[in-house]
This record gives structure tokens, C-alpha cells and sequence, in this order.
């Protein structure tokens, strides 16, 4: 089942009744419920929203994301069960033995299928990719040549004429910076319930990041936001900014169609086959983490 988003950029009250989330907007009668099991993902974008402790409670037992945006409306904060596995403590101790070999292996496939997504998303906008094929191709394990950072750089500025990928830049990197902030909580939501530790990543290892994996695993699922977003880049000069309307058409991405195999399936719901693959990668079951492709 497709988890539903819910975005609230006013003031509001939620509180939890027969099991249901129930909306009640600041100065007004009107209530809306909705059934907490089809949530997956919440944002909460503004200061005036009440949210009850049972409402807390009821979205982490359902691992929901609840995701709190700063004074910039950007994504700040991320809260999530601290256990999401009835495994929880034998898969922690799995995952914290996987050897350096593996993690080098896992890496070099994760940055492939980052570079072949990137790939797809150049072609789908008509741009020259060739590039990226032969760049994929030089990925060794652990990316010591940081290929990835070569293809980046092709990729960035053939994406988009004259584009520059800076976190502070001009438009549209402040579109890119909201999605990929949802793309991570998405992530995040999908390897906890997978019974993964967040903290310790494949490649990433700064100490002051508690989502390393996350950041790790997000890499190949990243060109599925710069897509969305060139779209509504080049549509509308006005949907540079980051508006209601803009954050509206972000906020589908748990939604969209992606390919794995010969399958399709919304993003959110195959992205808990890329955990479950992670995992069995640890383990020794598998050896190949199962990446989606864009359609």
C-alpha cells in the first residue's frame, strides 16, 4: 500500500482519536481524520501546530517520519522509533561486523547505480550522456579514483546550462535541497525498519552525522529528485522559489513510479526492497543491493 505524505504549513491541531489522526485547523470547527496506517510521511511547517503525545506515539509504532522544517522551511529535524526490528540487536551486530572488503563492494555498486541514474536522467532531457556510461564503467570498489566526483561534475553542468550544484546557490538548488532532505527521511524510515543502524555507513564516517548510512544509500535514488525538479524548473520561472505549489510537487516523491527489474513500484514502498537487499548483503545471503532505475 502507498503510504500517503501529509505537509502542514499553517496552524493546526492534531490529536488521535479511534486510532485516526484527527486535523483540526486554528480558528475554525472543521475536523478531518485520517487513518494513521496510511501514513508515511509528516511535515510539520510552522510554529503554531499543537501535535499530542498519543499522536506521537501512534505515528512512531507506525514508523511514520516525522519530519520538523526550521524558521527557513527547510526539513530540520527527523524523528523515527529507535527500534524498527523485532531483530533489532542481532542485525546491529551483523551490520557492525561487515568487513572493509564488502563495504568497498556495496560502495562501488551503490555509486554505479548513481552514475547510471544520472545517466537515464540526462537522456530523458535530451542531453549528451555518453560520458556517464564510460564513467560507470571505471568504478572500482571503494571508488578510490572518486569517479563518482568526475561524473558530478559532467553531470551538473550538463543537467542544466551554466548550473553550478551548491547547497546556498542560486535556483534551483534550493528546490534539489528540499527534495533530497524528504528523499532522506524516506530512506532513513526504510533501514530502520529494516532493522539497520543508522550511525554507521558504508562509506560515509563523519562523526557529527548520525545518518551516515542513509546518506550512503540515498546516493543512487538522488537523480529521481533532480528530474522532478528540472522539470518544474524549466515549466515555470516562478516555481524557482520555494513556495507552497513547489513544496506540493516535492512532497510526491514517495509516489512516483521506479523500475526495479521489470517491475515498477511507488518509491517508498520499493524502497524498502533496497534495505531488506542492504541487509542480506551484511549478512551474506545476497550480493548485490537491489537499486531501482528511473522509468
Amino acid at each position: 500500500m502507498i503510504k500517503k505524505t501529509l505537509y502542514f504549513g499553517n496552524p493546526a491541531y492534531l490529536h488521535l482519536k479511534d486510532n485516526q489522526l484527527v486535523i483540526k485547523v486554528k480558528d475554525g470547527n472543521k475536523e478531518i481524520s485520517r487513518p494513521i496506517e496510511d501514513l508515511g510521511v509528516i511535515v510539520l511547517d510552522h510554529s503554531q501546530i499543537t501535535i499530542s503525545h498519543n499522536v506521537i506515539k501512534a505515528l512512531q509504532d507506525n514508523k511514520t517520519v516525522v519530519i520538523s522544517c526550521d524558521d527557513a522551511h527547510m526539513p530540520h529535524s527527523i524523528m523515527m522509533p529507535m527500534e524498527g526490528h523485532t531483530e533489532q540487536s542481532q542485525r546491529y551486530n551483523i551490520q557492525l561486523e561487515a568487513s572493509l572488503p564488502l563495504k568497498k563492494n556495496l560502495w562501488q555498486q551503490t555509486i554505479v547505480a548513481k552514475i547510471n541514474n544520472q545517466k537515464l536522467v540526462l537522456q530523458k532531457l535530451n542531453k549528451s550522456f555518453k560520458r556517464l556510461e564510460v564513467l560507470a564503467r571505471r568504478v572500482q570498489s571503494g571508488d578510490p579514483e572518486n569517479v563518482e566526483g568526475q561524473a558530478a561534475a559532467y553531470y551538473w553542468r550538463t543537467y542544466l546550462d551554466g548550473f553550478v550544484r551548491d547547497r546556498y546557490g542560486d535556483p534551483p538548488n534550493n528546490l534539489l535541497n528540499y527534495g533530497y532532505a524528504i528523499l532522506r527521511a524516506i530512506v532513513a524510515r526504510a533501514l530502520v525498519s529494516s532493522g539497520l543502524l543508522l550511525t554507521i555507513g558504508i562509506h560515509h564516517r563523519n562523526k557529527y552525522n548520525a545518518y551516515c548510512l542513509a546518506d550512503d544509500i540515498m546516493e543512487p535514488f538522488r537523480p529521481f529528485v533532480d528530474l522532478m525538479v528540472h522539470n518544474m524548473f524549466k515549466k515555470e520561472e516562478m516555481e524557482s522559489f520555494l513556495n507552497i505549489d513547489s513544496k506540493k510537487r516535492l512532497l510526491k516523491l514517495p509516489e512516483i513510479d521506479v523500475l526495479y527489474g521489470k517491475h515498477t513500484s511507488p518509491l517508498m514502498v520499493g524502497m524498502s526492497q533496497t534495505s531488506a537487499s542492504l541487509f542480506k548483503c551484511f549478512s551474506g545471503e545476497k550480493r548485490k543491493i537491489i537499486y531501482p532505475k528511473i522509468i
